[in-house]
């Protein structure tokens, strides 16, 4: 079987874990990769040939290009890749603003034969997954309200680059940084929200992007959503309450490469308003696999091979999810004007 080809914009940590999936995968094969610390065009690193700019990669024989760059030039590489008639797989966020995915989706519909799909791996966590089908089949009943918490012990962990502190550069800070996949979950099981109330703060770490987002929200069939993306959490968390008319889903820590999230686990609570004790019924599973990384990518290649629709992660996934984290941004005032935010419903 003829593998498709692929090449990789960014070589940075996500794009070598994506190269890790992609050499595991019997369809699929790497042939050459960029990233602006390498030394100079046309060296072999890590086994393909590799460039200083996606557009030495561009100019090579491939199928797909998986963009993993800085949200600032991300749309533009996936722009250009669609029209040299590639394949794309683009990591959030999709940009470092709603124009931007905006301007991707414009150019989408000039490529009908073209898949693009865009990165929201923990869509694809068991846990996540497992939690969706009980939503779903209404064991529970409907959702009441979600409360989520996603944080980190600061702005820059793991020795990353400083590029997540630079608006002009990321856009935003950790809410589009790292909550924006609690947002795409919100949104997974909810639906959309409607209105919006938040608090949006920088006062700890003091750069022009945030180190707290607090918002509350409301879709139009009045499910309540509670929403903090933190960098002063001291230590990485990931907690989401999914309270329902028959019981509870808590979806607590998430598997990840730093392993610092804590135990990926989900508890079923059975509620029993006949018989409340304030200790219902409960159960407890644990996983110690993340097969999400993978998951996604072999979806991903399956639609390209079988010639089937993008279903989770389309660009206007992408783009609901990014006008969610505006609207976000948008409804604290002192933060709309400070920054000049705009409304995303009219961007």
């Amino acid at each position: 079987m003829k593998k498709l080809k692929v090449g990789i914009a960014g070589y940075g940590v996500v794009g070598k874990r994506r190269r890790e999936c992609i050499d595991s995968h019997p369809a699929m094969e790497v042939v050459t990769i960029c990233d602006q610390l390498f030394s100079s065009d046309g060296l072999v690193v890590d086994g393909v040939k590799s460039y200083q700019t996606y557009k030495g990669v561009l100019a090579e024989d491939i199928d797909i290009l998986f963009v993993c760059l800085t949200n600032e030039v991300s749309p533009e590489v996936t722009i250009a890749a669609l029209k040299k008639g590639l394949h794309v797989f683009c990591e959030k966020p999709p940009s470092r603003d709603v124009a931007g995915i905006i301007e991707v989706i414009n150019e989408e519909k000039k490529h009908p034969g073209q898949k693009l799909m865009y990165g929201f791996n923990h869509r694809y966590h068991d846990s996540i997954l497992e939690a969706l089908s009980i939503v779903r089949s209404k064991e529970l009943g409907e959702i009441i309200n979600l409360r989520g918490v996603y944080g980190k012990s600061q702005l820059i962990t793991f020795n990353q680059t400083d590029w997540r502190t630079k608006r002009d550069i990321a856009g935003g800070g950790v809410l589009l940084d790292q909550g924006i996949h609690m947002v795409d979950l919100m949104r997974l099981f909810a639906g959309e929200f409607v209105d919006i109330y938040s608090f949006i703060e920088n006062s700890y770490w003091n750069y022009d992007v945030e180190d707290n987002a607090y918002a509350l929200m409301r879709t139009k069939n009045g499910t309540v959503a509670m929403l903090n993306s933190s960098a002063t959490q001291w230590r990485h968390r990931f907690h989401l309450d999914i309270n329902l008319e028959k019981g509870s889903l808590v979806l607590g820590g998430i598997l990840s490469g730093s392993k610092s999230y804590g135990v990926e686990t989900l508890t079923i609570v059975y509620a029993n308003p006949e018989d409340d004790q304030g200790d219902p019924k409960m159960v407890t599973t644990n996983y110690n696999i993340d097969p999400s990384w993978c998951a996604e990518i072999k979806e991903f290649s399956d639609c390209i091979l079988n010639n089937r629709k993008i279903t989770s992660g389309t660009a206007h996934d992408a783009l609901q999810t990014m006008k969610l984290v505006y609207k976000i941004y948008y409804a604290d005032k002192k933060w709309q004007q400070t920054y000049n935010i705009k409304n995303p419903d009219i961007e």
